[in-house]
């Protein structure tokens, strides 16, 4: 079983992105978590660290919000090099050059709360299992409901996220 990694209540792990989300700029922290050096990473996909039990419907829901200009918080399991793993939880956002016009994405990631970890793995794992057997569809369905029982939507995501983050 690989091992995790501990995300400190004080680091703060930032990375950039162009618009195909392949990685610009990330700060040494970035680099020491995931255990990659920066030639290993630098240019490469944000999604060369996504770990094979995030649900797909997570990702997709934060690339619909961004390609819309909306910010995103998340709860993410990273891969690190090593095959270990750690989770953070993620604000990302578009950066704007002062015209208006498209800079980078940037996301800010810190530890994942203990008290938002048992409900957030509890549901990727469920999303994750969906998805494998009824696909992206019945998992889409899946998180809406559990957003529901939250007393939420979807249009509320990053609100509740961030309230399972505080508790």
């Amino acid at each position: 079983m690989s091992s995790e990694q501990v995300v400190t209540s004080v680091d703060i792990i930032v990375s950039k992105g162009d618009k195909e989300g392949n990685i610009t700029y990330a700060n040494p922290i970035f680099f020491k978590v995931a255990g990659y050096t920066q030639a290993e990473l630098m240019d490469q996909p944000h999604s060369k660290i996504r770990h094979p039990d995030m649900p797909k419907v997570v990702f997709e829901h934060l690339w619909t919000n961004l390609k819309a200009g909306k910010d995103v918080k998340v709860f993410v399991k990273n891969l690190c090099k090593d095959g270990g793993f750690y989770w953070v939880f993620a604000h990302v956002r578009v950066a704007t050059n002062p015209d208006g016009t498209f800079r980078n994405y940037v996301s800010t990631r810190r530890a994942m709360s203990a008290s938002a970890r048992e409900p957030i793995e509890a549901l990727y794992t469920e999303l994750k299992q969906i998805e494998d057997q009824e696909g992206i569809e019945a998992s889409r369905t899946k998180l809406n409901a559990f957003l529901v029982a939250q007393g939420g939507s979807l249009e509320q995501f990053n609100e509740m996220m961030t309230q399972l983050q505080k508790n």
